[in-house]
C-alpha cells in the first residue's frame, strides 16, 4: 500500500514539475515575442532610415570623370551607407521607366539627353535625421563647393521616418510593458500553486530542525532549472514561429541573425531564472512563515 501511494505522489510530482515548466515555456514565450519585436523593430528602423535617399547636382563644366573622382572620395566618408554614381543614360531609364518612354523623351530634345550626372547617397542611421542630414549637406558644400551646385534631399521624409518611428516605439513599449507585468504574474502564480502542493513537506522540514536555507535550497536550484529549460523551450517555439511566418507568409520576411537570436536566447534564459527565482523565494518564504495550522 505504501509502495502505491509512493509512487501516485512521484507520479504527481512529475505532472507538477511538467505543468509548471510548460506554464512557465508558455509565458516565456510570450515576453520572447515582445523582446524579438523590439530587436526587429530596430532592424525596421535602421533599414527604413537608412533608406533615406540625397542627390548631388554638379556645376556644368564637370566632367563624368571629375563627379566619378568625387564618388571614390565620399565613398569613404564614415557618414555614408552607399554611394552611387548615376550616369545620364541611367537618370533617363529611371525617369521614363521603359525604352519606349525614353525614345519619346529624348525625341522631344533632338536625341540629346537633357538630365546631368549625379551622385545618389544614403546616409548610415546615425547621420539620418534632420540634425544629421543636414551636417552632411554642408560638408559636401563647403569640400567640393568649386564642384557641387546643389545638395537635395527630402526633409519631409527625414522628419515623417525619425516622427513616425518615435511614435510606434512609444505605442510598443507601452503595450510591451503591460504583457511582461502579466506575463510575470503569470509566473509567479504558477510557481505559487507548486509550491503550495509542497507545502506540508517545507513544514515538515522545519519542524524536525531543518533550517530555511537548507530548506530553501532545493527549491531554489530547481528554479534555476525551470527557468533555463523553460527558456529552452519557450526559444524553441519562438524560433519555428519566425521560420513559419517566413515561409507561409511571402510579404513578412523576420531576419534574425545568429548574434540577434543569442542575445534573445541569453535574454530569455536571464528573465526565466530571475522571475522563477524571486518567486520561489518569496512563496517559500510565506510557508517558512505560516504555523501548521494555516496550511489547512
Amino acid at each position: 500500500m505504501s509502495e502505491s501511494a509512493e509512487k501516485y505522489s512521484r507520479k504527481g510530482l512529475r505532472t507538477s514539475y511538467v505543468s509548471t515548466v510548460i506554464g512557465i515555456s508558455l509565458v516565456l514565450f510570450m515576453i520572447g515575442l515582445v523582446l524579438g519585436g523590439m530587436l526587429g523593430l530596430k532592424s525596421i528602423q535602421t533599414q527604413a532610415k537608412e533608406n533615406l535617399q540625397g542627390d548631388l547636382f554638379f556645376k556644368p563644366e564637370q566632367t563624368n570623370a571629375d563627379i566619378k573622382q568625387i564618388e571614390l572620395e565620399i565613398n569613404t566618408w564614415p557618414e555614408f551607407k552607399e554611394v552611387t554614381f548615376i550616369s545620364p543614360d541611367r537618370a533617363m531609364n529611371e525617369f521614363s521607366g521603359s525604352t519606349n518612354n525614353t525614345k519619346e523623351i529624348l525625341s522631344i530634345f533632338e536625341k540629346s539627353n537633357p538630365l546631368p550626372p549625379t551622385i545618389s547617397y544614403r546616409p548610415k542611421e546615425t547621420y539620418a535625421n534632420k540634425k544629421g542630414m543636414l551636417y552632411i549637406k554642408h560638408k559636401l558644400l563647403k569640400t567640393y563647393k568649386n564642384q557641387i551646385d546643389e545638395v537635395n534631399y527630402d526633409e519631409a521624409s527625414v522628419e515623417q521616418v525619425n516622427l513616425g518611428f518615435k511614435q510606434f516605439v512609444f505605442l510598443f513599449l507601452i503595450v510591451a510593458a503591460l504583457l511582461i507585468v502579466v506575463a510575470v504574474a503569470m509566473i509567479n502564480n504558477t510557481i505559487r500553486l507548486a509550491l503550495y502542493s509542497k507545502r506540508f513537506t517545507i513544514k515538515t522540514m522545519q519542524l524536525v530542525g531543518a533550517t530555511s536555507g537548507f530548506i530553501r535550497k532545493p527549491f531554489l536550484t530547481q528554479a534555476i532549472l525551470q527557468g533555463i529549460v523553460s527558456a529552452l523551450i519557450g526559444m524553441a517555439l519562438l524560433v519555428s514561429l519566425f521560420y513559419t511566418i517566413n515561409n507561409l507568409i511571402d510579404s513578412v520576411e523576420i531576419a534574425f541573425n545568429l548574434q540577434t537570436l543569442l542575445v534573445l536566447f541569453i535574454a530569455m534564459v536571464l528573465i526565466g531564472i530571475i522571475i522563477t527565482l524571486v518567486s520561489t523565494w518569496f512563496a517559500l518564504n510565506k510557508y517558512l512563515r505560516m504555523k501548521l495550522d494555516d496550511l489547512y
